[in-house]
């Protein structure tokens, strides 16, 4: 299908053709879902950890002897039901990743990129660079563009001046193609390719 180009300057830059089994495919939610999901749970560190009984210090003796003190009979102080005793089955590393199939992270991204399209909120730029690295001049331009929250892919890598500029403007996000991802799209409300962008995007989609 056809869609427009422009600049960020907001003018017309002529007009570019989308793949269809890349930008037109049926928009499903638990797809979405699960690459999300998948995104997030391999973010997670799970380096939380408690002592448990045989990690904390001390308690090598008998508290108390075994009879006569009218208390309940203990082995030691650092058992879990004394104060500053183990924690039991507390967190311990782990890790949080889950599988998901690649054909199935592609085609997350596949209907990422379709939804978008279908919201009518992704926008294709001739080239995101900027001369000079001045975020009041870029910031300019988004006003201008109406963009509020946006994600910019770029091709095999950002512009420096641009990606400068960006560092310091809320809600706008910079990636090479090759991040290009589902959760980063679905965080922002617009989604901005480049001609590049949407070229290695279609390479490596299809």
């Amino acid at each position: 299908m056809k869609h427009d180009v422009i600049d960020l300057d907001n003018k017309k830059a002529g007009a570019i053709e989308l793949d269809d089994a890349v930008f037109a495919v049926p928009v499903r939610g638990d797809i979405l879902a699960r690459a999300v999901d998948w995104q997030l749970a391999k973010r997670r560190t799970g380096n939380h950890k408690v002592k448990q009984r045989s990690e904390v210090r001390g308690g090598g003796h008998k508290p108390f002897r075994q009879k006569g003190t009218g208390r309940a009979r203990q082995g030691t102080s650092r058992a879990p039901q004394l104060r500053g005793g183990g924690v039991v089955f507390g967190p311990t590393p782990r890790d949080h990743s889950i599988g998901l199939p690649k054909r199935v992270r592609k085609l997350a991204l596949r209907t990422a990129l379709s939804a978008k399209l279908s919201e009518g909120k992704l926008v294709v730029l001739e080239s995101a660079a900027l001369k000079s690295p001045k975020t009041a001049e870029l910031a300019k331009r988004l006003d201008k563009l109406g963009w509020r929250s946006a994600l910019v892919i770029c091709g095999d890598a950002v512009d420096e001046g641009f990606a400068r500029a960006a560092s310091n403007i809320v809600d706008l996000d910079v990636l090479p193609s090759g991040g290009a991802n589902v959760y980063d799209i679905l965080r922002r409300d617009v989604l901005a390719l480049t001609r590049d962008a949407v070229g290695h995007l279609v390479e490596r989609l299809r």
